[in-house]
């Protein structure tokens, strides 16, 4: 059961889902637009310009956005 990136091509709300099955129906959460995107999922990667921070244990910094270090309280 992987969880894949969409964005809505009616509202561009981007967004994750469980899919459970291929022949699942997938809607925007936003909008409730069927007309989707799938996006590549680069976990980790942070894009220029970008909002998304790792939060990796790994990378010994944990996340730079919570003033707890840690996204599991946050997001």
């Amino acid at each position: 059961m992987p969880i894949f990136e969409y964005q809505c091509v009616k509202c561009m709300k981007r967004f994750e889902t469980l899919v459970m099955s291929k022949d699942e129906l997938i809607q925007c959460p936003e909008c409730g637009s069927e007309d989707l995107k799938k996006q590549l999922s680069l976990f980790g990667f942070k894009p220029a310009g970008s909002k998304f921070v790792s939060s990796s244990p790994s990378s010994g910094q944990g996340c730079t956005t919570c003033s707890t270090k840690t996204c599991s309280s946050c997001h």
